[in-house]
C-alpha cells in the first residue's frame, strides 16, 4: 500500500508542475554583462594610456589581432541567449564608443540592433563602462554617468557608473546600473576602501530611489573586483542572499548562491565571481509584475570559451596576458531572464527520493 501512496505522490506533484509551469509568460526582459577584457582599437590616444594597445607595443596590437577579437567577442555574445539576444547588455573595459559600432558591425551581432549608451570617463587606464540596448525592448527615459570621487585620493581617476532608468514592454519602469569597480591590482587591503566607497555610494543613491518608490526595479551588472561575500558588497552595497524571508527595499545578490557552490566568472588561483547581478526585492517577489526566473544568475560558460591547461582547472580563454593567446576575455558574461507579467514563488523546492526538484521548470 505505501508503495502505491508514494506513487500517486509523484504522480500529483509531477501533475501539479505541469499545471503550474505550463502557462505562457506574456514577456520576458533579459539582462546581461560581459567584461569584454581590453577591447582597444589600434590607433593611438594621446589623452589615455593606450600603449600596450598598439601595433609597436611588446605584445603587437594590430588590425587582424583587433578583428578576431572583435568575432571572438561577437560570437560569445550571440550564444549567451538561445535564439536570441538579450534586451540589455552591460559591457565593461571598451576603449571607446567606436570599438562598440566595430562589434555590433559583426555579422553575428548585426540582427541584435543594439543602440548604445556611453560615455568616455577619467578612467586612467582609458577603459569604460556601456549599456547596449534594444530599442523593441527597452526604450532609455534618464541617463546619468555616476563620477566616483575618492576622498583623499583626487588622482585617483576610474570609470564612470552608469544608470540608465528606462521602459520595458508593457510599461514597467526599471533602474539600470553597469558598473566596474576598481580593480585589486596592487593588493586587495589597498584597493577595498575605493570598493567599500562605490559600493556605499550606490547604496545611497538606491535609498533615495527606494524613498521615492519602496517597489522600485533595480538591476546592477558588473564586475566588482570583489565575490559577493566580500565586505564591499555585504556592508557598503548591504547586499544579501537570495532566500526566504524576502525583506523590503533591499538589494539581493543573484551572483550569491552559485559562488558559495563554487562556480565562477574569472579565474585567478581558483574561482572568483567578480561578475555579479543584484536585484532589488521586488524583482524576486514579482509583485510588479516583473519577476527574476531564478534567484541565481547564470554564468555562461561553454567549453570553446574556456583554455585546457595541461595542469588545473580549465578557465576563460583570454585575448593576452605576458603573450598574445587570442582567446575571448578572462572573464564569463552572466545573465538574467525576467518574466513580465507572471510570478510564481521561484524558491520553493521539494525532495523527491532526495533528488531536489525546482517548483517550476522551463517546458519545451
Amino acid at each position: 500500500m505505501k508503495r502505491y501512496i508514494n506513487i500517486l505522490v509523484i504522480t500529483l506533484v509531477f501533475v501539479y508542475f505541469i499545471s503550474a509551469c505550463s502557462d505562457k509568460k506574456t514577456d520576458q526582459f533579459s539582462v546581461g554583462f560581459y567584461n569584454v577584457e581590453n577591447l582597444f582599437d589600434t590607433i593611438n590616444d594621446p589623452q589615455i594610456r593606450d600603449d600596450d594597445h598598439l601595433p609597436a607595443s611588446r605584445i603587437p596590437w594590430n588590425t587582424e589581432r583587433y578583428n578576431h577579437k572583435l568575432a571572438n567577442l561577437a560570437k560569445v555574445i550571440s550564444a549567451i541567449k538561445p535564439g536570441g539576444f538579450p534586451s540589455a547588455f552591460g559591457l565593461s573595459e571598451v576603449e571607446n564608443r567606436q570599438v562598440i559600432e566595430d562589434l555590433l558591425k559583426q555579422p553575428l551581432l548585426e540582427k541584435a540592433g543594439y543602440k548604445i549608451i556611453h560615455k568616455d570617463s577619467p578612467d586612467e587606464r582609458g577603459i569604460d563602462v556601456a549599456l547596449l540596448y534594444r530599442p523593441t525592448e527597452f526604450k532609455p527615459i534618464k541617463t546619468e554617468f555616476i563620477r566616483l570621487n575618492f576622498p583623499g585620493d583626487s588622482t585617483h581617476a576610474t570609470r564612470d557608473v552608469l544608470h540608465v532608468f528606462g521602459e520595458v514592454k508593457g510599461g514597467d519602469k526599471i533602474h539600470l546600473f553597469v558598473n566596474h569597480w576598481v580593480s585589486r591590482w596592487g593588493g586587495q587591503a589597498v584597493t577595498e576602501p575605493f570598493r567599500i566607497y562605490t559600493a556605499e555610494k550606490l547604496w545611497s543613491i538606491t535609498q533615495q530611489i527606494f524613498s521615492d518608490n519602496p517597489n522600485a526595479n533595480i538591476v546592477m551588472v558588473g564586475d566588482l573586483n570583489d565575490n559577493p561575500t566580500d565586505k564591499s558588497l555585504v556592508e557598503g552595497l548591504q547586499v544579501l542572499e537570495p532566500k526566504k524571508p524576502l525583506a523590503q527595499k533591499r538589494l539581493y545578490d543573484l551572483g550569491m548562491i552559485p559562488y558559495k557552490k563554487g562556480e565562477g566568472s574569472l579565474y585567478y588561483k581558483g574561482w572568483d565571481m567578480f561578475d555579479q547581478i543584484i536585484v532589488s526585492t521586488p524583482l524576486l517577489t514579482g509583485e510588479n509584475g516583473m519577476q527574476v526566473d531564478s534567484p541565481a544568475q547564470k554564468v555562461i560558460k561553454h567549453d570553446w570559451m574556456l583554455y585546457h591547461p595541461k595542469k588545473g582547472d580549465p578557465r576563460p580563454n583570454r585575448t593576452s596576458a605576458g603573450k598574445y593567446y587570442g582567446g575571448y576575455s578572462d572573464h564569463l558574461p552572466v545573465y538574467i531572464e525576467i518574466n513580465i507579467g507572471s510570478a510564481k514563488d521561484i524558491f520553493t523546492i521539494i525532495s523527491v527520493h532526495n533528488a531536489l526538484v525546482p517548483l517550476c521548470f522551463r517546458l519545451p
